[in-house]
């Protein structure tokens, strides 16, 4: 009778030690050392689901690694879930080439081929696009006529996704890339996370968190 009052009592006082990691598990990352919140909530475009919009240049090398952990992790996730974004930045002239060949991409469907393609030519062939005519020699590629490349380039549609491209910068504050946002409401970096592997184990943090909200 002892024995079992004493292993009963031996149980009890290992409780909380067993909880101890499922908790240190859950506050992993903190606002405002591992990521940062928001001063403002920006509009997300479909409320039943968590935006993660990642702001990314072509041109950029520590966007073109963080690929080695940012596309397992897209091609893992629930779509009725996470409605997953990239959307690229311009800081200077040149780099503008780059946002309207993502857009073109995805306007032709050719997002996924073109996408990996262009962090290679840029990073690996060490390649750079300068104006129309190369972009759509690039494009010509993937299947994509000179004339299908020239009505998507040209069009009215392009141009107003750059804008709101610039417009969700300013909103996200954005001062670098690359940086993603969890649902309008916090900022993911680097530098904040302490690794790029670390910026995506925030990111499962946060999104956890916001789904918890939603159910």
């Amino acid at each position: 009778m002892f024995k079992k009052v004493l292993s009963l009592a031996s149980a009890l006082l290992m409780l909380p030690l067993l909880a101890l990691p499922l908790q240190a598990q859950a506050e992993e990352f903190k606002e405002g050392t591992h990521y940062t919140k928001l001063s403002k909530q920006v509009r997300t475009q479909d409320p039943k689901r968590v935006e993660v919009v990642e702001m990314f240049g072509y041109w950029c090398p520590h966007c073109n690694s963080l690929e080695r952990y940012l596309a397992p992790w897209k091609a893992k996730q629930d779509s009725s879930v996470v409605d997953f974004k990239h959307i690229p930045v311009s800081f200077r002239p040149n780099q503008i080439e780059f946002a309207k060949a993502y857009y073109v991409a995805k306007e032709l469907g050719v997002e996924e081929e073109v996408h990996p393609a262009l962090f290679n030519l840029i990073h690996r062939q060490r390649q750079w696009i300068n104006n129309q005519e190369q972009l759509a020699q690039f494009f010509a590629d993937f299947g994509v006529s000179e004339a299908d490349f020239n009505k998507a380039y040209g069009s009215f549609n392009l141009n107003s996704k750059i804008s709101r491209g610039k417009k969700k910068a300013r909103e996200y504050g954005i001062q670098g890339v690359p940086s993603i946002i969890v649902n309008g409401k916090y900022l993911v970096t680097a530098d904040k996370a302490g690794s790029q592997k670390a910026m995506m184990k925030v990111v499962d943090q946060l999104v956890a968190q916001e789904q918890a909200k939603l159910n």
